[in-house]
């Protein structure tokens, strides 16, 4: 992104209350992309988002939904974290005439995800290009741990021969596999126009992955240029990349594939490989599963925070692009 444009996104952090992280994303944002219209998405990395939203309540009521603005700081975070997944989304917002929507995490809670996958919200998204404003705690460099799970769970998905293209679109479909909007209010082609418009945004951060995986021979490219690559689908690569997996989520699949073993008087759930393809299939259940708990709370958080009319217009726009994508 250029220096102009990331310094003019970056002016929408003076009027709310201080962040400790702040990323943004959107259609809009793409390189490729000519509709500069659609909305900007902020992720708003925060220690408190009772006191941040307190705050952010004098700074700019409107922001919020009206019955939310009575409720006060409290009972929105307490919203966003009992019925929905930690996130508190303010939707159409508008500001220096861009429409806006942005989300306020707690920062503890943005770290469990992206290393444990627990809710695999977040963390889903943070597999995506997204640009960083602003990084206090290092967040970037801890998502490499993400990046290389992703890596991993979309290899483990794909046969012994595909392209970069191919990679690229299974690591952005990990985080959408069960998500509830994809049944009716989401375009089907959301995955491959993400993928073919920002293909080199997708390279450029997975490219230390590739480059150590083809150095340890998990994968081969080919010398043609024409992005074709080949990997080793073998047992012990299969569980190298079972081991970049999130603990929690091995954990699961532990629990389906695995034998019960006692560790220093402990019960763990150790997975049991017997094949690639068992494996595969045992965690898109796990992660299908997780996506679709996590989709459905916080699609219930949401339009509690986007308030009744403004709910209503965005559900009926999601519909919209999806009907057209079908048809």
């Amino acid at each position: 992104m250029e220096h102009e444009k990331r310094a003019e996104l970056a002016t929408f952090l003076k009027d709310v209350p201080p962040v400790e992280f702040c990323c943004v994303y959107g259609s809009s944002l793409h390189p490729n992309n000519k509709d500069k219209s659609a909305m900007v998405d902020y992720i708003l990395g925060v220690s408190d988002p009772m006191q941040w939203h307190s705050e952010n309540l004098k700074m700019n009521p409107d922001h919020y939904a009206t019955w939310l603005m009575l409720l006060g700081g409290a009972k929105i975070t307490q919203v966003a974290d009992k019925i929905g997944v930690g996130v508190h989304f303010n939707p159409f917002v508008t500001w220096n005439d861009k429409m806006l929507k942005y989300g306020v995490v707690r920062m503890h809670d943005l770290v469990q995800d992206i290393l444990s996958w627990e809710r695999f919200y977040l963390s889903g998204r943070l597999q995506k290009p997204v640009h960083i404003l602003l990084d206090n705690l290092g967040i970037e460099n801890l998502n490499s741990v993400n990046l290389r799970a992703a890596m991993s769970a979309a290899l483990l998905l794909l046969p012994s021969n595909f392209t970069q293209e191919d990679l690229f679109a299974k690591v952005c479909s990990l985080s959408y596999m069960g998500d509830l909007r994809m049944l009716f209010a989401e375009d089907k082609n959301k995955v491959t126009k993400i993928v073919q418009g920002q293909f080199d945004l997708f390279q450029l951060m997975y490219k230390p992955f590739l480059q150590e995986y083809e150095a340890k021979d998990f994968l081969r490219f080919s010398s043609s240029g024409n992005r074709q690559v080949s990997q080793d689908c073998s047992l012990p690569i299969t569980s190298s990349h079972m081991s970049s997996l999130p603990a929690a989520i091995r954990s699961q699949m532990g629990m389906k594939l695995g034998e019960r073993k006692l560790m220093n008087g402990s019960v763990i759930n150790e997975v049991m490989i017997s094949s690639r393809e068992e494996a595969a299939k045992c965690m898109q259940k796990v992660l299908r599963r997780t996506v679709m708990i996590s989709s459905a709370r916080q699609a219930v958080s949401g339009l509690l925070a986007a308030g009744g009319v403004n709910a209503a217009i965005y559900v009926a726009k999601k519909v919209h692009k999806a009907w057209k994508s079908w048809t």
